[in-house]
């Protein structure tokens, strides 16, 4: 009869149970484990997360082991993805690494939207004002989400009348990247050049009020 001791306790086991001294004896969990077997998917995520989290904490295996009751060949075991673990393991090196449980698993569902642009590219919108040398490029957009952000690159080159205003809900981030210019937000005015930046509540009236060094340009980010 085999007395199971918590997971990562080393001991000896005949093939009858029992320790040449007659003892009991207790046995590591995934032990047994084929050392050469092939690791799924999830085990690899564990195994690197691990392995981040213990190095970020300067712990060596050991220190690990003894901080989560494992032994150090299960910890071995783990980083490099020869076990899969229990949930009770996971509790443990999530507390032995003072991390929430989720964090193990992070990088498992990696099939997430993404937008990458390049320099000078990104999609250009007609918005008020557009044929008076205002442009407007929208460097990203994630598919399907309602709260994803809206980066607009917004290059003013015309000394023009036209100064559209907008409305929208959310909020909005303004980072001056070149030129100068008064901006309006409700009844507030601010002179704004390269280096400046202005967040805004979105359903004030917004946008350009002078044009004070061509040419101009700043990003645009929104947020509903």
């Amino acid at each position: 009869m085999i007395n199971h001791a918590p997971e990562g306790t080393d001991a000896a086991q005949t093939a009858g149970g029992a320790t040449a001294g007659n003892t009991a004896a207790v046995v590591d969990p995934g032990a047994l484990a084929d050392p050469g077997a092939v690791s799924g998917k999830l085990e690899q995520v564990i195994a690197t997360q691990v392995r981040h989290y213990r190095t970020a904490n300067g712990l060596s295996s050991a220190e690990l082991a003894a901080r989560t009751g494992l032994s150090k060949a299960m910890i071995s075991r783990i980083e490099t993805a020869t076990t899969s673990c229990s949930l009770t393991t996971l509790q443990r090196l999530a507390d032995g690494l003072k991390i929430p449980v989720t964090a193990l698993f992070r990088g498992a569902d990696t099939d997430r939207d993404a937008t990458f642009t390049k320099n000078g590219q990104g999609s250009l919108t007609v918005r008020s004002g557009t044929q008076h040398g205002h442009e407007y490029r929208v460097l990203g957009a994630l598919k399907g989400r309602t709260d994803a952000l809206e980066p607009t690159l917004v290059t003013l080159t015309d000394a023009s009348d036209v100064f559209p205003l907008f409305q929208h809900p959310g909020t909005e981030f303004i980072y001056m990247l070149a030129g100068k210019m008064v901006y309006g937000h409700g009844a507030y005015e601010y002179t704004m050049e390269a280096g400046d930046s202005l967040l805004l509540d979105g359903e004030g009236p917004h946008g350009p009020l002078e044009l004070l060094e061509l040419p101009i340009k700043f990003l645009a980010i929104s947020a509903k």
